[in-house]
């Protein structure tokens, strides 16, 4: 029960005059009886707020940055209208900043039997499930003095999925995929390692290249063409581990990662390699495995979508043992994690003999922008320690990619913005070279 600003007012109205003309009990009793009567009538008329019946339909899943509709189903069973305000809770992450009261809040009025339908619209701002609150009801007489309040719990999870900014690359990617498969018409013809057909020699072609067998039982000269490995198994290894927290613009190490992670498993599905993913820091936190070129985006975005830093040592040991695990048979790793250099020396180097000898090895690292700003500022004694800062780190990173560069790993190191096309090049130039 609640009072509502009108009976406040009317209240107010009342003690004018009778401080003026009448002060005392009797005055008071002459104005305040009247009302209470009609708030007692008000809320006597008021449609009860536990007998309605709610049920939520809608989006159950939203990309990070794009808005989720949820509708909720408010039923009136009783025989009194009902007029009410009522507040559907979420997280506040749920909503942009200073728009969560204009979008959880609604004005209804529900005729007695029947039902409407409210329509709350969520735009999140983090990835990860947002779990519905309570479903506040305020319920008005036709005299808006007094009201009814209620909640009711109605469950409902929008899973916010990453928002997979690098797609846009996709179609570049792809067409340089079909380059390599020799699909195109293009100046030089695909490369790869794997026979795909023969066919009639023409002047140019690389002598090297001719069967010689397949020659003798003809009478034209055949020539092999190549195409690029397929059906290759690719291991994507997401560090999950406290430095994969460490923001980077507006978000997180991870987030990047994640981003550049799926722009590569787009690519190698449609050349027809397998993909897995692994997210570890000390356990395993998301495992997908042996799904279809068709299934596996989609399993991907929703592993990743709960995914969080933890702010724990990656144990390498451990991690290199669960991805061995993992990719029994020779793969490409890709691993997501840091460059920075005492992560990668004491715990990465000692372990990575054990992946290098068994699989081709890829480690992807989000640079900072802001430390390649630094070190170009000048002007102050302040910029110029900055600048030696940044120097310094950036020095400690081309030296620790030189290191695993001398143990056979191709490194890539790259801004948010830079490291998914870059990482896709890399697989690309990797196919090309018959390294996988």
């Amino acid at each position: 029960m609640a009072l509502t600003g009108r009976a406040a007012l009317l209240a107010a109205l009342g003690s004018l005059p009778v401080g003026i003309w009448d002060p005392g009990w009797t005055g008071i009793l002459a104005v305040n009886a009247p009302l209470a009567v009609a708030c007692a009538c008000d809320f006597a008329l008021a449609a009860p707020v536990r007998r309605l019946g709610l049920t939520r339909s809608g989006d159950t899943s939203v990309r990070l940055g794009d808005t989720a509709d949820v509708t909720l189903t408010i039923t009136n069973p009783t025989r009194r209208p009902l007029r009410a305000h009522l507040r559907d809770a979420w997280p506040p992450s749920t909503w942009l900043p200073g728009t969560e009261v204009a979008a959880s809040r609604h004005r209804l009025t529900v005729p007695a039997g029947e039902r409407r339908r409210v329509t709350t619209r969520l735009r999140p701002t983090r990835r990860g499930d947002r779990q519905s609150d309570r479903v506040t009801i305020r319920s008005y007489g036709p005299l808006g003095l007094l009201s009814r309040q209620g909640t009711h719990t109605v469950p409902w999870t929008v899973r916010v999925l990453p928002p997979f900014t690098s797609r846009k690359h996709l179609p570049s990617k792809l067409a340089r995929l079909r380059e390599l498969d020799g699909r195109t018409s293009v100046l030089t013809r695909g490369e790869g390692t794997e026979f795909d057909s023969l066919r009639e020699y023409v002047p140019g072609d690389d002598t090297r290249s001719i069967d010689w067998r397949a020659t003798a039982r003809q009478t034209t000269v055949a020539v092999r063409t190549w195409r690029p490995e397929r059906d290759r198994h690719i291991l994507l290894v997401l560090d999950t581990g406290r430095t994969s927290a460490g923001r980077v613009g507006d978000a997180p190490r991870l987030d990047a990662s994640m981003d550049a992670a799926l722009l590569l498993a787009a690519l190698a599905s449609r050349a027809g390699d397998r993909v897995d993913l692994l997210a570890y820091d000390r356990r395993v936190r998301a495992l997908v495995q042996g799904r279809t070129a068709g299934d596996v985006l989609p399993s991907l975005v929703n592993a990743m979508a709960t995914l969080e830093p933890e702010l724990v040592e990656t144990d390498a040991r451990s991690l290199t043992a669960t991805a061995l695990r993992s990719a029994p048979r020779r793969s490409l790793i890709v691993l997501l994690t840091t460059l920075d250099a005492a992560p990668v020396e004491e715990g990465l180097l000692p372990v990575l003999s054990q992946l290098t000898q068994r699989h081709t090895i890829l480690l992807a690292s989000v640079a900072d922008p802001h430390i390649a700003g630094m070190a170009t500022a000048r002007g102050n004694t302040e910029s110029v320690y900055e600048a030696a800062a940044a120097a310094q780190a950036q020095a400690e990173r081309h030296r620790t990619a030189e290191q695993l560069r001398r143990h056979g790993v191709t490194v890539v190191d790259a801004t948010p913005d830079d490291l998914a096309p870059a990482l896709a090049d890399a697989y690309l130039a990797l196919k090309a070279a018959g390294r996988l």
